[in-house]
């Protein structure tokens, strides 16, 4: 019965935090169109919050930014052109 001292020991793996994707001095506005495009997949629907890595008070920011961009024809509602390879 020879154990050992430290049964539950965690790994030393080192991992970096990953960066947040809004700084402090970016705005969250529908005319953003370099940070909004960020937060949509290929389909054109908004990402979810753990996919996007953002607070809640930011989730809504950016919804309300592509909704209104939308609404503006600045954003499609939907891409769903297929691609097709020949």
């Amino acid at each position: 019965m020879n154990k050992s001292k430290r049964p539950f020991t965690k790994s030393k793996r080192s991992f970096r935090r990953r960066l947040p994707p809004i700084h402090s001095g970016d705005r969250i506005d529908y005319r953003n169109m370099s940070l909004i495009s960020r937060f949509i997949s290929e389909q054109g629907k908004i990402l979810s919050r753990r996919v996007n890595r953002v607070t809640l008070k930011q989730q809504r920011l950016i919804t309300i930014a592509i909704k209104q961009a939308r609404i503006l024809s600045l954003l499609p509602f939907l891409n769903n052109q297929k691609q097709f390879e020949r």
